[in-house]
């Protein structure tokens, strides 16, 4: 198949970015991702289809969704829409029908050459900022065919690119992405294997695996690593963290994300529970410390904005 024919489901392209690469640049944001991670600010991403999201301060309660619902999933009371996520088809009748567009359907199936022909509107930003465009999720890697067609449409094109992955998919996945990577962000949540799985859902074993690999390639990677109040931010886990990349490489830096949530009002949208409900943001005391120790193993270490 032609790269420009390759499908994908895209639930976001950000133009302007600033925070996911060099430079100004475009952010794609794939559907689809095997982890559950409790903090996650995206959790749209994580199926893999579209799927019906409710903004309720939006909604007129006028009940025309109700009405058009095949699958009569849909039911409206004072507080306004409720939806059956069981029954429900995610077929988006109900958000054609929305003129307070309040229900919306969010992921859309595109082509790499659809995808490819929207970033690169902005060639120029890119080239005067040193900019380009990043593949994130979502998993890249649940979606390697797609993922890697889009970049290679955007080198060709002289694009610098960049893939942010949490290293969670086959090898062979990664392989095909990495082929047309200028650069990789790379996730680390947690370095014990059973307490990695609680967080996310899955060990760790795939992602450091996948680690190894991609540092071997030589291509140049940023580990990034969430900090998640009494969950991931103990001493342990971070020297832990530190001397596992240490012992890879000294020459990838490591941006410290400090916890923060700007997603949690997306899990209401979706019918969903936050459980990380009353957890507070880190002190500037405690990232200065947890900086301090990535630090005392070689390694360049910064505060993520």
């Amino acid at each position: 198949m032609n790269d420009s024919n390759m499908e994908g489901i895209v639930f976001n392209i950000q133009r302007y970015s600033i925070d996911d690469g060099p430079g100004i640049r475009s952010t794609v944001f794939l559907k689809g991702c095997p982890l559950r991670c409790l903090w996650c600010s995206n959790p749209e991403s994580w199926n893999s289809l579209p799927e019906v999201t409710y903004r309720y301060t939006s909604c007129r309660k006028c009940g025309r969704c109700v009405q058009v619902c095949p699958m009569q999933a849909i039911t409206l009371d004072k507080d306004g829409v409720h939806i059956d996520r069981e029954r429900c088809r995610n077929c988006g009748r109900c958000a054609k029908e929305c003129v307070a567009e309040a229900l919306k359907i969010t992921g859309k199936k595109m082509t790499a050459g659809e995808v490819f022909a929207v970033v690169n509107r902005d060639i120029d930003y890119y080239r005067n900022s040193g900019g380009g465009v990043t593949v994130s999720g979502g998993e890249v890697l649940s979606q390697p065919d797609f993922t890697a067609a889009l970049l290679k449409l955007c080198q060709d094109a002289g694009l610098h690119t960049c893939v942010d992955t949490s290293g969670y998919g086959e090898k062979e996945a990664l392989d095909r992405v990495l082929a047309y990577c200028n650069l990789v962000y790379f996730d680390l949540k947690h370095m014990d294997p059973i307490q990695h799985k609680k967080l996310t859902g899955q060990s760790n074993e795939v992602i450091l695996r996948n680690l190894a690999v991609l540092i071997d390639r030589r291509i140049p990677v940023v580990i990034r690593v969430p900090l998640i109040p009494g969950y991931n931010n103990s001493d342990k886990n971070i020297a832990a963290m530190a001397q596992t990349v240490a012992d890879l490489t000294k020459e990838a830096p490591v941006h410290l994300l400090p916890y923060h949530r700007y997603g949690v009002s997306k899990y209401k949208m979706l019918g969903r529970k936050y459980t990380l409900e009353g957890v507070k943001q880190l002190t500037e005391e405690e990232l200065a410390r947890a900086q301090k120790i990535v630090e005392s193993f070689g390694l360049e270490c910064m505060i993520a904005r």
